[in-house]
């Protein structure tokens, strides 16, 4: 595997349009969260994501800070990814994390492929560490848990 990149997959028992939709709206993104450093977005948030768009997310770990993101890759109902880095100035010198959710369909549901990809971020080294990347593996388990359960056809 690629140093640069952690993935975790799993199928969720939705159709790749229910789970691209929630994806798509930036509104939600704190909701999905596994992290626990989302706070909301940091202006009105686009109705709905699309290649170039950026959109601000508050975050807070130890301390708050915000993050833009801009959509770098998009393909309805199969792919989303956007690059994370600081707001302001910080950002040419801090971020560059990529998040991407990749769909397939299988079966009754999807198989959800979630990445941290860190090949341009401008701490990749440090974010190589093991405890990092151990952190980031479970955070994204329990996004796509929770991706899981907002999907989830009601009863």
């Amino acid at each position: 595997m690629d140093a640069n990149v952690v993935s975790v997959e799993r199928v969720i028992a939705a159709p790749p349009g229910a789970i691209f939709d929630l994806l798509a709206d930036a509104s939600r993104h704190v909701d999905l969260d596994g992290s626990g450093q989302l706070r909301g977005v940091t202006s009105e948030p686009p109705e709905r994501l699309a290649l170039g768009v950026a959109f601000g997310m508050s975050m807070h770990m130890g301390v708050g800070y915000s993050m833009v993101n801009t959509v770098i890759e998009f393909e309805e109902d199969r792919r989303i990814a956007w690059q994370s880095k600081l707001a302001g100035l910080g950002g040419r010198v801090l971020g560059g994390r990529i998040w991407r959710y990749e769909l397939e369909p299988v079966g009754s549901g999807t198989l959800v492929r979630e990445s941290w990809d860190i090949s341009r971020d401008h701490q990749r080294l440090f974010l190589r560490h093991r405890k990092v990347v151990d952190a980031t593996r479970a955070n994204i388990a329990r996004t796509l848990d929770r991706i899981a359960v907002l999907v989830a056809p009601a009863s």
